[in-house]
């Protein structure tokens, strides 16, 4: 285990509104329900990792912007191409639109199967087949 992703905590502005947003994509992953308390809430992952969404006293700014130095995107496996296409056909219905619409679903190369999703904060998400291409 040494080496892997324990936990990844994201700062949102609105945690009311981002909540929803996580949740249908995290738990649409398999991730489960792990924590909650006024302001945050986390998701587990299989291999217990997890994903915290908070809205912190701390934050120096409302915007996230995923071009400038930071944090760009998460990318996460989401196992079958039609898990992608699932997600990515429901993303607008729950917050998110899809980025690159013109090469979907190989915006990342020919055989790399993926949905790349972003939400009304800004945050970018890369959901991948884990098929082979």
């Amino acid at each position: 285990m040494s080496g892997s992703v324990h936990h990844i905590e994201l700062w949102v502005p609105d945690f009311a509104a981002a909540r929803p947003r996580w949740h249908w994509l995290l738990t649409g992953l398999g991730w489960v329900d792990h924590q909650d308390w006024p302001g945050g809430h986390s998701w587990k992952a299989a291999d217990d990792s997890y994903l915290v969404i908070e809205e912190s006293p701390d934050l120096t700014a409302q915007t996230h912007d995923r071009t400038r130095p930071g944090l760009n995107h998460l990318a996460f496996w989401a196992g079958s191409r039609s898990t992608v296409d699932d997600l990515a056909r429901q993303a607008p219905d729950h917050g998110w639109q899809l980025l690159f619409g013109d090469s979907h679903p190989y915006a990342g190369g020919p055989a790399h199967y993926a949905a790349f999703l972003a939400d009304t904060e800004g945050y970018e998400v890369e959901i991948v087949a884990k098929e082979a291409g």
